[in-house]
């Protein structure tokens, strides 16, 4: 279990978990999208991956803040995913 209180989950702390999980997502994808095989060189399709583990260097309670406030969804196995707004369109 994490010490952090939900005092401590300050808005700076949120927007930087969240930075951190957008540049795993992107990391992930990249990976995959690079693996070797026919499947990317002739298709020219993206990665199929949506979900990933959060970067572990926050604790759980950061992710379920963010989904709290609606910018990830829980994508099961202890995966999340970023949920699509149109007014954030990151």
């Amino acid at each position: 279990m994490s010490d952090e209180t939900p005092e401590q989950l300050t808005q700076q702390h949120l927007k930087q978990a969240m930075k951190a999980f957008k540049k795993r997502l992107k990391l992930t994808r990249l990976d995959d999208d690079s693996a070797l095989g026919g499947r990317r060189l002739s298709g020219g399709r993206d990665s199929g991956i949506i979900a990933i583990q959060p970067p572990n260097q926050y604790p759980r309670e950061v992710w379920e803040k963010l989904v709290e406030q609606g910018r990830l969804r829980r994508a099961g196995s202890g995966m999340y995913e970023l949920v699509h707004d149109a007014n954030n369109p990151d």
